[in-house]
């Protein structure tokens, strides 16, 4: 029996629903799967248009065979001209972080104490952690659902209003009653409008980690000695013979050679909790435009590369990798960050650097600013809230000052 837009086949709640929209104080945000996409009425937005490329298949196919670690119910929430990809999950703790609390605050930031330089601080917190994290299994930590995940390490968002989060929100509760309900990557500089609208709503503002932006859609942005950097890092190229690739001079061929590149950065030198790209994915990206690919090439061989995609005036490179075996002073991470800066301006976008090398990003004029996840549990029993009011109060008491006073 054909569906009709806005009904529900078996999600990961495991149960139907024949809804055709929820009707939230005159706003209907309708939610689709895998069994009822035929049906969507696209609109005609940039934005949408990016949306059906980048989701569809994944939807259709499964995420696991974009991202190998990376296991999740992906529905699609529409509201006005709004399409944002909804992620559901019950447990799956050896998930990326960008799907699981659990690996986002207990995996990953075990991983991450070796930043502290402070031994028994670490095996301290580390101790910690473990606990706590004992704990959020026994809370069901993961039954979640994340509003606006993109699978990716930062998720930008469209132009919205707090009062269309809100009611996005009210929906996916409705529809998952029994599972907490996540915005991720809000920040305090781009999304006040969203943050300040789900607070009032009722949602707690948890920090996830400190990011950095790079005001490059102002050509009077930076100074004397950022400038010099920057200057300094683009020399680099002429200097080891590297020349800069795009487009059609990324071929099919430089596939295998892309996935290695992120592996040997973001998976090995960082974490393999982050979303482990496969060919699939890099292919299905160049092949559809969903991530621009730009790279360093020297003597035919591709030894950096870095994938970014723009939304709402913002520009962010989730895909970013070189050749960790070549010599550190050859510069590959210099140069590969100057060519990201350059593309930023050359767009006229603000430009997300994520997280990581704080020094390094703030020597080049960036700003350093805190992401918040905006949670949503007032809905669930206090079994339930407990892991959530715990990192609420540890995270913003402590976490939060220790990174600004480290600058990590």
């Amino acid at each position: 029996m054909k569906k009709n837009a806005g009904e529900y086949g078996l999600g990961s709640s495991g149960h139907q629903m024949k809804e055709k929209g929820v009707m939230d104080n005159g706003g209907r945000v309708q939610l689709y799967d895998r069994n009822s996409i035929h049906n969507m009425d696209w609109p005609d937005t940039e934005d949408a248009r990016y949306a059906q490329v980048y989701l569809e298949p994944m939807i259709m196919q499964g995420t696991t065979e974009y991202m190998t670690n990376v296991n999740t119910t992906l529905l699609l929430a529409r509201m006005d001209n709004l399409v944002l990809p909804v992620t559901v999950n019950e447990e799956e703790y050896d998930n990326a972080y960008v799907c699981s609390p659990y690996t986002h605050y207990v995996r990953y930031a075990k991983q991450e104490l070796t930043m502290l330089q402070k031994p028994v601080l670490e095996k301290g917190l580390s101790l910690l952690l473990t606990f706590i994290g004992w704990g959020m299994k026994k809370s069901r930590i993961n039954k979640v659902v994340h509003v606006n995940n993109w699978l990716l390490s930062t998720n930008l968002y469209p132009a919205m209003t707090g009062e269309q989060a809100v009611h996005i929100l009210k929906a996916v509760r409705e529809r998952y009653p029994q599972h907490t309900v996540i915005f991720r990557s809000l920040g305090s500089t781009l999304h006040s409008n969203l943050i300040t609208g789900l607070h009032e709503a009722g949602c707690r503002s948890i920090p996830s980690r400190q990011i950095y932006l790079y005001q490059a859609d102002d050509p009077n942005f930076g100074n004397a000695k950022s400038r010099w950097l920057l200057k300094r890092d683009l020399a680099l190229l002429n200097k080891h013979g590297y020349e800069r690739v795009s487009g059609a001079d990324i071929t099919e061929a430089d596939i295998p050679r892309i996935v290695e590149l992120y592996r040997m950065l973001y998976l090995e030198k960082y974490s393999y909790d982050n979303p482990q790209f496969s060919e699939h994915f890099i292919a299905t990206a160049r092949a559809n435009g969903t991530l621009s690919l730009h790279g360093l090439r020297k003597e035919g061989r591709l030894d950096a590369v870095m994938g970014y995609f723009c939304r709402n005036g913002v520009m962010t490179t989730p895909l970013f990798g070189y050749d960790t075996d070549v010599p550190q002073s050859v510069g590959l991470y210099r140069m590969l960050s100057a060519c990201l800066i350059g593309q930023a301006r050359h767009n006229g976008m603000l430009l997300h650097e994520s997280a990581g090398a704080a020094q390094f990003k703030r020597n080049r004029g960036a700003i350093a600013d805190f992401e918040y996840s905006a949670v949503y549990d007032r809905h669930l029993s206090m079994y339930r809230r407990w892991c959530w009011a715990l990192l609420d109060r540890l995270l913003n008491s402590i976490g939060v000052p220790l990174m600004r006073r480290m600058k990590l």
